[in-house]
């Protein structure tokens, strides 16, 4: 019965005698689940003596504290490590005493020895999980906090302390008692982020505003979650803290870039398009009345590039204080890009208080603008629109406020006009413009002129520039600046440019196989053009569809252009830089923000506009822009144009600039197709027939 009873004890059970070698008496069956071995293999330490077992790193403190328990007549209670038969390495419990005989000398060691080998495996798991979550704990870098429900710091790591201001957690959980109370800005908040957490048991992206140690204020974000006792209430708060202030300040600069312009602070296209529909939602409700009036500086242009542009922002930024001076919180001032901007006037109660504030501002914008250049009169010209007579819609008030506005400037500027009847027939003759327009393409009323560019060095035509003209048949040849701006509006610029581009390289090939020497075709490609993601696939078909080499097209955009999302104009550019055709920047000196982006744009030439151009003879400050373009168009290694060449004093100018090339009328007008080879031929004598 006893040795029935032994075999079902957890473990081995033991008797040693106390001999140098402490000889194994007894040994229970539970040797064989402990050591691996048989009883009879320890018995009387037959094949090895336990205490061989033992790894050598623990046999030596083993047997000193065993020994020491005996001396001192009292159980020992120990863990160490054995060499199981397997080869393995098992953790044991021993617990045992010493056995004395009659005279109190102890003779032998009674105990039992047990497998912890799992329970030590998962305490050391325990351990590693711990250091890893004080490690995570410690060394996060967002904080980490445990609340009472009722606000009182649990527990902190170093993160929170930081974020909040404080040296260590544990200043942070003296110091903030109350956290709705101490914490929070607004202290509405900690109601609301309770409200939160007992209506879903979690918050997630709570931001808020909160005090640091200091005062300072900070902006963070939350998630946590409630922990419940086992009755289902809430016992506690967890979770982590951000400290967003840098993301919201971001935000803010972004929305702000959004909605406002950069330069004057004042409202931007899109912010006014949004309070202009709002406006307009309000009347239609409350029947409040609504004006647009649309503003353009007189002669700005003069200004801006006699003084320079760094004047001329200056003097975009007083008028529009001087124009926000002029009206109510409640009305809205917008720059909507150069020297335009536009008034949204709310609730007035007019036409004549309209009148009244027009006049107060042409007064405001006329007073004389001292600055260290010196003393500087400056006027604008103002369209209105009325709601609801003029219009009632945000599209429509804004056209015609600008109808408006063009009128004030044919009728001497300095002046302001209301909309009218005759400026809505000069609209439907506009309307019935662009109905020809869109069926210009389909009709052949379009044909293209070539201006030749010259080499200032040899006189001899190296390029040519693509000019399109249309011609409605009864009605004549309609200007180029007032139907393109037209195309550019409606969107009919992509297929008529698509045509162009097509046109011009089949033509430049045909020159090329009637036997004339290879020039460079340029073609304009306008804002609308350059925006519409098919324009690398349409030149490359172009191309591939005439045979033209790539190399003798070129591409011109407008400087104001460049002026505008130069990432996206960078990777349009590499891509067509990939075709193998040039680009050129026109109308260069015109668009001062884009300096700072040319030298990343992978441009050939540069083109200078000829408003400097025709007056460099007779003013030292236009001549030196032009000195200016050139000197910067060679340091990057690019080619320099000079447009609207009228006489040869100009010319000679530009040979002393060193200018590269030039065109304009005292070179050629723009010519037909069938015109441009004899041009070329004369102006190279090795083309002479």
């Amino acid at each position: 019965m006893l040795k029935t009873l032994l075999a079902t004890v957890d473990g081995m059970v033991y008797r040693r005698r106390l001999d140098p070698d402490w000889t194994m008496e007894f040994v229970s069956s539970g040797c064989l689940r402990v050591t691996g071995h048989h009883p009879g293999d320890l018995l009387f330490n037959n094949r090895i003596a336990y205490g061989d077992l033992v790894i050598c790193e623990d046999r030596l403190w083993v047997r000193e504290a065993i020994t020491c328990a005996v001396e001192e007549a009292r159980s020992f209670d120990l863990e160490y490590r054995i060499v199981h038969a397997d080869g393995s390495t098992r953790w044991v419990w021993e617990r045992g005493t010493g056995v004395i005989d009659d005279h109190g000398k102890p003779i032998a060691l009674e105990g039992l020895v047990q497998d912890i080998t799992k329970r030590k495996s998962a305490e050391q798991a325990l351990r590693e999980a711990e250091r890893r979550y004080h490690g995570l704990f410690d060394n996060a870098i967002e904080g980490i906090f445990r609340t009472t429900v009722d606000g009182h710091y649990l527990d902190a790591n170093p993160a929170l302390a930081h974020i909040y201001g404080f040296d260590s957690p544990e200043e942070l959980m003296k110091s903030l008692r109350n956290i709705g109370a101490q914490l929070y800005v607004d202290k509405q908040r900690r109601d609301e982020f309770m409200h939160i957490m007992k209506a879903r048991g979690s918050v997630t992206g709570f931001e808020s505003q909160v005090y640091r140690k200091s005062g300072d204020i900070i902006w963070i974000s939350e998630n946590a979650r409630a922990i419940f006792a086992e009755d289902g209430s809430p016992v506690a708060y967890e979770g982590t803290v951000e400290d967003i202030t840098e993301r919201r300040l971001y935000q803010v600069r972004i929305e702000h870039q959004a909605n406002y312009d950069t330069l004057t602070g004042l409202a931007n296209r899109s912010l006014l398009q949004d309070r202009l529909q709002q406006a307009l939602l309000t009347a239609a409700s409350s029947g409040r009345r609504i004006a647009v009036a649309f503003v353009d500086l007189d002669r700005f242009k003069f200004i801006n590039d006699s003084l320079g542009h760094h004047v001329g922002d200056e003097l975009l930024k007083a008028v529009a204080a001087r124009l926000k001076a002029c009206v109510r919180d409640c009305d809205t001032v917008a720059r909507l890009g150069g020297d335009e901007f536009v008034l949204l006037i709310n609730g007035h109660t007019g036409p004549e208080y309209v009148r009244q504030l027009m006049d107060k501002m042409l007064a405001s914008v006329a007073q004389p603008w001292i600055i260290e250049q010196g003393d500087f009169l400056v006027s604008c010209s103002i369209g209105v629109a009325l709601h609801p007579d003029d219009g009632e819609e945000a599209l429509t008030l804004l056209k015609h406020a600008d109808s408006a506005m063009y009128r004030a400037k044919d009728s001497g500027r300095n002046n302001f006009q209301f909309f009218t009847r005759e400026l809505n027939a000069l609209m439907t003759e506009q309307l019935e413009l662009e109905t020809h327009l869109r069926r210009a393409l389909e009709r052949n009323q379009f044909v293209l002129r070539y201006q030749p560019r010259v080499s200032l060095v040899t006189g001899q035509i190296v390029g040519a520039e693509a000019l399109l003209r249309w011609r409605i048949p009864q009605r004549g040849t309609v200007p180029p600046l007032r139907f393109i701006t037209l195309a550019e509006e409606t969107g009919l610029i992509v297929p008529i440019g698509k045509w162009v581009l097509q046109t011009a390289c089949a033509q430049n090939k045909a020159w090329q196989d009637a036997g004339l020497a290879p020039i460079v075709v340029s073609v304009n490609v306008s804002p609308r053009q350059f925006r519409h993601e098919s324009l690398v696939q349409t030149v490359g078909e172009a191309l591939r569809s005439t045979r033209l080499e790539a190399r003798y097209l070129e591409l011109e955009l407008t400087e104001s252009m460049v002026m505008h999302d130069a990432p996206q104009l960078v990777a349009m550019l590499d891509e067509l830089k990939e075709l193998g055709v040039k680009i050129a920047v026109d109308d260069f000196g015109t668009g001062y923000s884009s300096l700072s982006y040319l030298k990343r744009f992978p441009v050939d030439r540069l083109k200078v506009d000829r408003s400097f151009v025709e007056h460099m003879t007779t003013e030292a400050d236009d001549a030196t822009i032009v000195r200016a373009i050139i000197a910067l168009g060679h340091n990057l290694g690019l080619k320099v144009v000079a447009e609207g060449v009228e006489t040869a004093q100009q010319a000679r100018a530009l040979r002393a600039y060193q200018c590269d090339e030039a065109q304009g009328f005292l070179f050629a007008r723009a010519v037909s197709a069938r015109a441009l080879p004899r041009l070329v031929t004369r102006s190279r004598p090795d083309q002479r027939g």
